[in-house]
């Protein structure tokens, strides 16, 4: 179904809904006339643990309320954040750092070192870098309450890389008594040290966050610039207002019911473009990245013949020209480190421009595959890739594939898909997202190359030794054409295993107020040092 039949369905519903909810926004706030910004994310709010999980909505939220010991530039370069100075020792074994001074969390206890390195250890347990980061770690020590160490089993040139990653899972410091949660379990309370406090009372799972400003918060005196700098808040409240058709959200954007909305649906470019109030932004500059991943532990889907014949059954133009339509926002290209940084190749890349159905039949049928259902996952309410698995669906039918689609809100899905259950116990085979290059752009961050199965490994659970000592030779390497020759090896590997089909690049605009200033770009979507006149 293509987005503008869909919008025709929902409407009518999404009117009664989206107006309804913004009526809703006259708060005791807005009453004590206090400057409040409204946003439309992406999706719903639902799952506010962004170490739990690594959906985009968990990784901005967390941007709101906690911070990070390092973050990174618009040059992707590795700034101290809520580090004061750090030291590394000759034998580059052992790092020593230092908090800077006065930092509180929301609760108004002091940021110590044993609320960090409790949250690095949860972090390192599901986050692809963290996994590798700890595996190369001998411990981690606490000197005193504003200074810890590093100590490495061997020397590894990506720890600052590590801890100022910048997007899905980040490395966020939350209280220790948090921290100390299972790392597969939600935290039971929303509580960190970041420019932003989490209003629990208000909070409507999947529809309403409200923040509002922390005024224990000592931003830095840099200038902002991606996830690092100052964090200046210039607003007194933050709501977010889960709105998911795109047609009640244009009209609420034009009317001034809300500011920005992050995500406009493709197709209603052309009429926000004509409004005098409104600009088109583009705050992700490194683009964003479509993926299909599968189940390496659903039959058939364990079956890499199967896997391959779904491979070349796909082409990343009928993906793109249906989920984004304009190909002024898209971009071909089967590079899996992303099209515009130093590791991109198109060696090993299969099905990019053109499929090849008839060795797609031949494969399918010489891997045994006796038509068992295939379940694929499709979100109804993200708006950026609900077309997917719609174009997925006709494409493996046309191969000889017994297909099943089955619609849920992305939340469900982001939930559904961490299950490793049968499919007739909400099992799945197929689930389509998309990544952002700052997660993608080398073989230690991009979750999607990881091989460590079931303990460590990504939804899908795919498991390569031979990626991972490939892996583990890139962590080592300190030379960029020996780094660059070791990540060509994995994406020749990654499209002969098939880990995950790329589904091309493209680049996501947001729609902003004009009364708006001082948005800033970033890898994640962030909203300090925002004025609203």
């Amino acid at each position: 179904m293509r987005p503008r039949h869909f919008r025709q369905l929902v409407s009518v519903i999404g009117l009664s809904i989206g107006l309804g909810l913004l009526a809703g926004a006259a708060t005791e706030a807005v009453a004590q006339d206090k400057k409040v910004l409204r946003f439309i994310p992406h999706a719903g709010l639902r799952i506010t643990d962004p170490i739990l999980t690594t959906a985009f909505m968990s990784r901005n939220h967390g941007y709101m309320i906690y911070d990070t010991l390092f973050a990174v530039d618009d040059k992707m370069q590795v700034k101290p954040q809520m580090v004061e100075k750090y030291e590394v020792s000759g034998d580059k074994l052992t790092y020593t750092f230092t908090l800077r001074a006065g930092q509180k969390f929301h609760d108004g206890a002091p940021v110590t070192s044993a609320d960090v390195i409790a949250s690095l250890a949860r972090w390192g347990k599901n986050d692809t870098m963290g996994q590798k980061l700890f595996s190369y770690t001998k411990e981690w020590k606490e000197v005193d309450a504003n200074t810890f160490q590093l100590v490495l089993k061997e020397p590894y040139g990506l720890v600052l890389d590590s801890l100022g990653k910048p997007s899905s899972n980040v490395p966020f410091i939350m209280p220790k008594r948090m921290a100390d949660t299972p790392a597969n379990q939600n935290v039971p309370d929303e509580i960190g040290s970041g420019p932003y406090r989490f209003v629990k009372a208000e909070f409507q799972p999947g529809v309403k966050v409200v923040y509002e400003k922390n005024p224990d918060y000592k931003p830095r005196s840099e200038p902002p610039s991606f996830t690092s700098g100052g964090k200046v808040v210039k607003v007194d409240r933050v709501e977010w207002t889960s709105i998911s058709d795109p047609q009640t959200a244009m009209n609420a954007l034009i009317k001034g019911e809300v500011d920005i909305w992050e995500q406009p649906a493709f197709d209603l470019l052309p009429e926000l473009k004509k409004q005098k109030d409104i600009e088109i932004r583009n705050l992700q500059p490194l683009g964003m990245n479509y993926m299909l991943r599968m189940n390496w532990l659903q039959p058939p889907l364990d079956n890499v013949k199967v896997r391959q014949a779904i491979l070349h059954a796909i082409q990343q133009e009928d993906y793109l020209a249906a989920q984004v339509g304009d190909p002024d926002y898209y971009k071909v290209c089967g590079a899996i480190f992303g099209c515009s940084t130093p590791l991109k190749t198109e060696e090993g890349a299969v099905g990019i421009k053109k499929a090849d159905v008839a060795k797609a039949k031949k494969m399918l049928a010489e891997s045994g595959y006796k038509g068992e259902k295939i379940v694929i996952m499709a979100p109804t309410d993200l708006n950026s890739i609900n077309q997917l698995p719609l174009v997925s669906a006709p494409l493996l039918r046309a191969i000889g594939m017994n297909i099943e689609v089955q619609s849920m809100d992305w939340q469900t899905l982001v939930g559904r898909r961490a299950k490793t259950d049968p499919i007739d116990q909400g099992g799945w085979h197929i689930f389509h997202t998309a990544w952002g290059t700052a997660d993608m752009m080398n073989p230690i961050t991009n979750a999607g190359v990881k091989g460590l199965g079931k303990v460590g490994g990504f939804f899908g659970w795919t498991e390569d030794a031979v990626i991972e000592k490939l892996r583990d030779d890139y962590a080592r390497e300190t030379d960029p054409a020996k780094q660059k020759a070791i990540a060509t090896a994995v994406q020749k590997r990654l499209y002969e295993m098939v880990h995950y089909i790329p589904l091309g690049e493209y680049f996501q605009p947001s729609a902003v107020r004009k009364n708006i200033k001082g948005t800033l770009p970033s890898p994640a979507f962030v909203l300090w040092n925002i004025e609203k006149n």
